[in-house]
């Protein structure tokens, strides 16, 4: 997901967070700028219904949530608030939530043409500061490639891997759970590649 053009003027959490309420479109904030939220693709579309459907059949029954697209994130209290792709979160705190999970687990990215840089540095930056965030995910939506970034044992160390062979398996060893790449794919038209780039250290 990407950002669009910053709404002026600068604002402080209560006034964004208050903004998010009364408003139809979605905003992310940082650090007083707000930012209007641009639409999606077909495939975007596609892709996250199937991540979800996938997520929700192997954690609900865990008494794990997984929220796509119009709930937001607390990046960093007081200065980012985000809304990526999915959100999983088997936290206590963010069942009894309202409008903001706190302590995800996994964050979800498709990337798109006006979203990648941002979706890999920007965001791959503030997402690693989740303290609870165990895992971040990007997936392409124009061709077989998906990114997974992991947290090591060692907490703020984190492992990368891609995959772009349809009988790849990204697996969440910790959790006990995988997915075969082209189950992320299936019935999925493309429509050329991303432009890639180095993963950030």
């Amino acid at each position: 997901m990407g950002f669009a053009l910053m709404v002026e003027p600068r604002y402080t959490v209560s006034e964004y967070l208050k903004l998010e309420e009364e408003s139809e479109v979605r905003h992310e904030y940082y650090d007083g700028e707000v930012f209007a939220m641009a639409g999606t693709s077909m495939n975007h579309n596609r892709i996250v219904g199937k991540l979800r459907a996938i997520f929700e059949k192997r954690f609900q029954p865990d008494g794990c949530d997984v929220f796509t697209e119009n709930v937001k994130a607390e990046v960093t209290p007081d200065l980012c608030y985000a809304y990526p792709d999915l959100i999983l979160t088997c936290s206590a705190e963010d069942r009894d939530g309202v409008y903001i999970v706190k302590n995800p687990t996994i964050l979800v990215e498709v990337l798109s043409k006006t979203s990648i840089s941002k979706d890999r540095g920007f965001k791959l930056r503030m997402y690693k500061q989740i303290p609870s965030l165990q895992y971040y995910l990007l997936v392409s939506q124009n061709e077989f490639y998906v990114e997974l970034y992991s947290r090591s044992i060692h907490g703020n160390l984190w492992n990368y891997q891609s995959f772009e062979n349809p009988v790849d398996k990204i697996v969440f060893e910790p959790l006990k759970f995988e997915i075969l790449l082209s189950a992320i794919y299936e019935n999925i038209k493309f429509w050329g590649p991303e432009e890639k780039t180095l993963p950030e250290e």
